[in-house]
């Protein structure tokens, strides 16, 4: 059996598109089901709008999805040479012809047929005939243009849509070479994809159009056709083509805003794509179960809310250390210092996790956890630090100022004896102690809080709190 060989193959035009993940995506799944090759090739024919920024980001991109390349990066802009020998190859076979078509000329033929409305292409006036090789002008521009079959059709075989029938009258020839000699992308796609070895074309069905053209590139090398794939877009809730309006749409924004691999992963993949009705899996069930098969003919709709419940999913699923890894960028972003302590970080987002859908989210709510610079919430402060409270703070804090093993189960236990001796419910020492050590009256289990925060500085909080309410009571 040939053995699978797939590619992404982006423009470094900008971000990587979530889109343009999931194609990737795709292909790396579909190679890595078949013990195959992903190949990463980055198309920077695109002079003007390529950048080495995007390129950057595309590579980044890919290895925080952990979508690892078995080839690459190949970049067309080094492969110039290639390319200009199979044009070359072409135009002396007579398979391709040069064309003298000014701009200008091009443009009014463009308008003539759209006056007349026929469809604008290529009206041949450079074509020699069949079998004829044609001479490069001198002293005069040219592009290369490639001597399409005028009769009969070119049938797309694609995995996803079935056979897709072009008429060939409706392709003009196309410019495999522009004037100043750059090759065009159509082109250097096929010639890469050739000489790639590449058995199957897993990509947005936005390329099918540019399909049967390459088809017959292929043909008129001699070269067996891959297997295509043209995968439905992804569209926003509006049924509209994925765009900014929509929100973030760039990989690398998802992962700035806090979410997972894993479930940007787990989402992308279930756009356009089914097993049954699982919907969460892991990396090795991905590659276990995936197969184009399974793709969908309707386009995937992107959910804000679903993706942000799977990734709170991931969150309370994943591990404390690793999850602990991944907050230290976002508490570094927010100013904080980076907890040097990993088992003491660990249980911080042990208590906070359950809460937050992102990491920004669950490091947002960490503040009272990483400063001792808390401002009180001046609505639950006035409810809460009364005089009414005094009594039970100065007795849960003679209690805690004496525990030696301060874990929740001891913190639990003199908060039950504070309970006790000052017979109040629950509330009426929960509370007032939350307001003192975070500054709000929303924060995880009481006894967790304190264990995190330790012996020291919730002493120290509650001492303020005392100081807050005798303040407050001797202005009465």
């Amino acid at each position: 059996m040939t053995e699978v060989r797939t590619r992404f193959a982006p423009s470094p035009t900008g971000y990587l598109h979530i889109g343009g993940a999931r194609t990737a995506l795709f292909n790396y799944l579909f190679a890595r089901h078949h013990g195959g090759k992903f190949i990463l090739r980055i198309e920077d024919t695109d002079r003007e709008r390529s950048t080495p920024e995007a390129i950057q980001a595309i590579l980044e991109a890919m290895k925080w999805l952990e979508l690892d390349h078995d080839e690459g990066p190949y970049y067309q802009t080094e492969r110039y040479p290639l390319y200009k020998g199979k044009i070359h190859e072409l135009l002396a076979k007579g398979m391709a012809y040069p064309c003298t078509c000014t701009a200008l000329e091009l443009d009014a033929k463009r308008q003539a047929a759209m006056k007349e409305k026929r469809k604008p292409s290529y009206d041949g006036t450079c074509r020699p005939p069949n079998g004829a090789v044609a001479p490069l002008p001198t002293g005069k521009a040219y592009t290369v243009r490639f001597r399409s079959p005028r009769d009969g059709t070119t049938v797309v075989k694609d995995e996803v849509k079935g056979e897709v029938v072009f008429d060939n009258r409706e392709l003009d020839d196309l410019i495999i070479a522009r004037s100043d000699g750059t090759p065009t992308y159509n082109f250097c796609v096929v010639i890469d994809d050739i000489d790639m070895r590449i058995t199957h074309i897993i990509r947005g069905d936005d390329h099918l159009s540019n399909t049967p053209r390459q088809i017959q590139l292929y043909e008129a090398f001699g070269h067996p056709l891959p297997q295509f794939a043209h995968v439905p877009l992804i569209l926003g809730t509006d049924k509209a083509r994925l765009s900014k309006r929509h929100g973030a749409t760039s990989v690398t924004a998802y992962r700035d805003m806090g979410y997972l691999p894993e479930a940007v992963v787990n989402y992308l993949v279930r756009l356009g794509w089914s097993h049954g009705d699982q919907e969460i899996f892991s990396r090795a069930e991905l590659i276990e179960k995936f197969s184009l098969e399974s793709v969908g003919k309707a386009a995937g709709m992107f959910n804000p809310e679903k993706f942000l419940w799977l990734n709170s999913h991931y969150l309370k699923s994943k591990s404390l250390a690793q999850l602990a890894d991944d907050v230290m960028p976002f508490i570094a972003a927010k100013g904080y210092p980076v907890p040097r302590d990993k088992p003491w970080l660990e249980k911080m987002v042990a208590t906070l996790r359950e809460r937050a859908k992102t990491l920004a989210e669950l490091v947002e709510s960490a503040h009272y956890y990483l400063t001792d610079d808390l401002s009180l919430d001046e609505k639950a402060a006035k409810k809460f630090l009364t005089p009414e409270a005094a009594e039970p703070l100065k007795s849960l804090i003679g209690r805690l100022s004496t525990l030696n093993d301060f874990d929740e189960a001891g913190i639990e236990r003199e908060f039950t004896a504070t309970l006790q001796e000052k017979g109040i419910p629950m509330g009426k020492l929960a509370q007032p102690v939350r307001v003192a050590l975070t500054g709000s009256t929303m924060s995880p289990g009481i006894h967790d809080v304190i264990a995190v925060i330790g012996k020291e500085r919730t002493l120290k909080r509650l001492q303020s709190a005392l100081q807050y309410i005798q303040k407050l009571d001797s202005a009465r």
